[in-house]
């Protein structure tokens, strides 16, 4: 399938999860969206893998939800989020960046809008990663519940990650 026709799927999916206000019918959005990763040959396990990250967003934004809406609206809500990264997240798992930008390229989009929109993606793959990291340093010393062995750690190696791509960036002459 082309590049332009995954956004698409992408734009037009996002823009009806929007407009779907029942938990049943969300519910089978759901099911529609289990049956595209399959049929990409991605499987459940990928979908799964790129919806876990957010679990703890989704419990959260359930939860803040609730606080300020009704159970159905609080439902409907996080399945919204769940779904759209999923379909997102199946874009970027079926498609190339490689291909991503060239396509972008071929549009007239500016290649700094490209390698933009290639770090940002590149980035979630990377923060995902350095969380585990962090999550099992939290298991290993057992402070698995607090907020704090878990933020700071985190925080500062988001940092450290920042600074070197900073620095790759700027050996190679990208620094306005």
């Amino acid at each position: 399938m082309s590049v332009g026709f995954k956004l698409l799927g992408l734009a037009v999916g996002c823009t009806v999860l929007v407009l779907l206000r029942s938990p049943y019918a969300l519910a089978e959005a759901s099911v529609f969206v289990a049956l595209l990763y399959w049929l990409s040959g991605a499987g459940l396990k990928a979908a799964w893998g790129q919806i876990r990250p957010l679990r703890w967003f989704a419990v959260l934004l359930f939860c803040s939800q609730l606080l300020f809406a009704d159970l159905p609206t609080a439902i409907s809500s996080t399945l919204r989020v769940v779904l759209a990264v999923a379909l997102a997240g199946l874009v970027t798992l079926t498609t190339p960046t490689s291909e991503l930008l060239a396509w972008l390229d071929r549009r007239g989009v500016p290649p700094r809008v490209s390698l933009l929109l290639s770090l940002t993606l590149r980035s979630v793959p990377v923060m995902t990663e350095l969380a585990v990291r962090v999550r099992e340093a939290q298991r290993a010393r057992g402070v698995e519940r607090s907020v704090r062995a878990f933020a700071v750690p985190l925080l500062v190696s988001a940092l450290r990650h920042a600074d070197a791509l900073g620095e790759a960036l700027n050996a190679r002459g990208v620094d306005d």
